[in-house]
């Protein structure tokens, strides 16, 4: 395995991609692997791998290339297993994952989950959260109450917010997208008091904000998170899953060129200067920055289109991985992830 290339480092935490192709192994030299994520052909449970946690999630058809995201640190990494999470700190940042297996009903599974996870952070002094990643199997599909999978995992999610909401000042970025095996899985980055500032995006209505046509209770997520630097610059960006929604409506239908452009133009807006200035964040950027970006298609028909769209948007040295699988909606076709740094 080979490592692509390295964001700018201006703090000790930072992601990369690591695939069978070529690339500079150097960035990884002298620094410390806070977790793995390996996005491939099976899934499995949570454990430690190499002194840090490693999950594995079934998001790549045969044909796909799979790819692993590490986390990687300057500081000295301390990990450890407690019931069904595993997890992991530097000191500054926690790492934690867990699965749900396969349920007929999610909801009371997935906030224990969420309210085990969340416990485990405040033991340990993390009650910052920026960053959350949620794969949902069958995430469209029915659960065996008739309520549509993700709708079911929103309300376990929302009841364990509501719950730790006294020690977890509100919700971070997140994604909470289809996976192409079953359960769930989830796994989340937070840090020490005093670094986080959650951005909501003028273009759309805050999540937690649906209306109830969207499930018995709404997404529990911010569009981004602002994580202040722990050393010099200006910290970065979190993006959040992003898709073609103005206001709560899906908007272009049927149209991948269309959603797209709705897409891109709602990163833009959400990482542009005007907006972070509006939660008083002084940094600004552009899609030009974006970076570690994922970028979800439903059908693979539209593959193609995305990736040359993709590929007049980001620059050469971006690196843009792509996973042909479920989105949270029906009628949307593509969603965007990504860090600006």
């Amino acid at each position: 395995m080979t490592v692509l290339h390295t964001l700018p480092r201006t703090q000790t935490l930072d992601c990369v991609f690591d695939t069978p192709a070529g690339g500079d192994r150097d960035v990884l030299a002298g620094r410390n692997v806070l977790a793995r994520i390996g996005y491939g052909h099976h899934g499995g449970r949570p454990t430690l791998y190499r002194g840090s946690p490693r999950i594995d999630v079934h998001m790549m058809t045969a044909a796909d290339v799979p790819f692993t995201e590490v986390w990687v640190t300057d500081r000295p990494v301390r990990c450890g297993l407690q019931d069904n999470l595993v997890y992991a700190e530097d000191g500054e940042h926690f790492f934690c994952a867990v699965r749900v297996e396969e349920s007929g009903v999610y909801r009371d599974a997935v906030r224990t989950a969420y309210g085990a996870a969340f416990r485990l952070a405040r033991q340990q002094g993390y009650t910052d959260l920026f960053r959350m990643w949620n794969l949902v199997g069958d995430i469209t599909g029915a659960n065996a109450e008739g309520t549509e999978i993700y709708q079911d995992f929103c309300a376990g999610r929302a009841l364990a917010f509501e719950e730790w909401s006294e020690h977890f000042e509100g919700m971070p970025a997140a994604t909470g997208i289809g996976s192409l095996g079953t359960g769930i899985d989830l796994y989340f980055l937070a840090c020490r008091p005093g670094r986080t500032t959650h951005l909501e995006n003028p273009r759309q209505t805050p999540a937690h904000r649906y209306p109830d046509r969207y499930g018995p209770l709404p997404p529990s997520f911010a569009r981004g998170t602002h994580l202040a630097s722990d050393g010099y610059g200006p910290g970065a960006v979190y993006v959040s899953g992003t898709a073609s929604i103005l206001g709560d409506d899906t908007v272009h239908p049927d149209d991948i060129e269309r959603q797209l452009d709705v897409t891109l133009a709602n990163i833009e807006t959400l990482v542009s200067e005007q907006n972070l200035r509006r939660h008083a964040v002084d940094a600004g950027y552009g899609l030009a920055e974006l970076d570690r970006v994922k970028v979800y298609v439903r059908d693979a028909e539209h593959l193609p289109a995305v990736r040359a769209r993709c590929a007049e948007v980001f620059p050469g040295g971006a690196d843009v991985v792509f996973l042909n699988v479920g989105i949270c909606r029906p009628d949307l076709l593509v969603e965007m992830e990504g860090i600006c740094r």
